[in-house]
């Protein structure tokens, strides 16, 4: 497939998991990538790393610069970065709420403000934010990081409506469970890891957790062409999770 042809793409937190599978996959089908990520040391051609923190927004406007010199300008922006966090309202300390808001909030809305007048001035340009399920589903212990995605849902369907008349679509994906290194060390740090990684997986229909392939595979999606016609859309890539009620095995 190769409808991603002449495209140029920033994919930030793109050396690792979705990101980087994302990245990949997007190469594949065509397009240049720029990979934006506080340590692209590990990024190999043909993606071009790129340093960048989504928390400071002069590092932010310098790797957006520098990518949309390289590339020859940006048609599409994949807002991937992003960190977890465990507990309860209870548990989380309000500098780490700040953290956690300040990268996965508004490190969209300081790479997306850097990217726009390049996005403008494409021909075809999409916005991809990487949301999740624990935006519509109410999971035990991930309160920080529920309120932190909720917001990511929210704020996409705002800058769709923003942004449709420039040309401009805006759209998310809402991952289940997805084997990836942050969700390998909450694993690892669980009293009895295969119990726990066992849990996971049940609780999505499909019985298994979502691969970053597969998330990336949306993503490619919603940042083609053949996605024209789709802005202010959330597509979940859950296992079922979000809309199936299986009844219990047996019954």
């Amino acid at each position: 497939m190769t409808e991603l042809q002449g495209l140029r793409a920033i994919v930030t937190g793109g050396a690792s998991g979705i990101g980087l599978a994302t990245a990949q996959l997007l190469a594949e089908r065509g397009a240049s990538v720029a990979v934006l990520d506080l340590d692209p040391a590990g990024v190999a051609a043909p993606l071009t790393g790129l340093r960048a923190d989504v928390c400071d927004d002069a590092s932010v406007r310098s790797a957006v610069q520098q990518a949309a010199e390289t590339l020859g300008g940006i048609d599409i922006l994949v807002n991937n970065a992003g960190i977890g966090a465990a507990g309860t309202v209870e548990d989380n300390p309000d500098e780490q709420w700040h953290r956690v808001l300040d990268v996965n909030v508004l490190g969209i809305v300081r790479t997306t403000r850097a990217a726009l007048p390049h996005l403008r001035a494409s021909e075809h340009a999409a916005i991809v934010n990487t949301c999740s399920i624990a935006a519509t589903a109410g999971l035990p212990q991930r309160a920080l990081y529920s309120a932190s995605k909720g917001a990511v849902l929210s704020l996409t369907l705002a800058m769709a409506a923003d942004h449709v008349r420039e040309g401009i679509r805006v759209n998310c994906v809402n991952p289940g469970t997805v084997d990836t290194p942050w969700v390998g060390r909450l694993l690892d740090a669980a009293d009895d890891p295969a119990a726990e990684r066992a849990a996971l997986s049940a609780r999505q229909p499909h019985g298994r957790l979502v691969s970053a392939e597969e998330v990336a595979a949306a993503v490619a999606y919603l940042a083609s062409p053949l996605a024209g016609s789709t802005t202010g859309t959330s597509l979940a890539v859950d296992g079922g999770m979000a809309g199936l009620r299986l009844r219990p095995v047996g019954q």
